[in-house]
């Protein structure tokens, strides 16, 4: 297997249908090799200068790193909120089996 890097990337959403429209849109077009949904996370933000808090759903999105810019733009298409929220962590190690499903999965032969 080729080294690659490989991101989680976190993502919020205003409610579980959009998660798993969002989740639907990333697996399908081969963006991600997993995206697993948290239903219900509490959420507290600064929202044009006021306290907010909202029950949310989050997405963490299996990936490679160079395609982040596509889950980006992809997300961004799809997702209600003016700023929606996609943070990326890069993943420091991993189970090698599980990375080559990834590469395989992403389009990576």
């Amino acid at each position: 297997m080729e080294k690659a890097g490989y991101l989680v990337i976190l993502i919020t959403a205003g409610s579980h249908d959009e998660a798993r429209k969002i989740a639907d849109a990333l697996v399908s077009q081969r963006k991600a090799a997993c995206v697993n949904i948290v239903p219900r996370v509490n959420s507290l933000f600064w929202w044009e200068n006021k306290l907010e808090e909202d029950e949310e759903s989050l997405l963490l999105v299996k990936t490679r790193a160079e395609l982040f810019p596509e889950v980006m733009n992809l997300v961004r298409e799809i997702h209600s909120y003016e700023v929606p929220e996609i943070i990326a962590l890069p993943v420091i190690e991993g189970n090698p089996d599980y990375l080559a499903w990834l590469d395989k999965e992403t389009g990576m032969r």
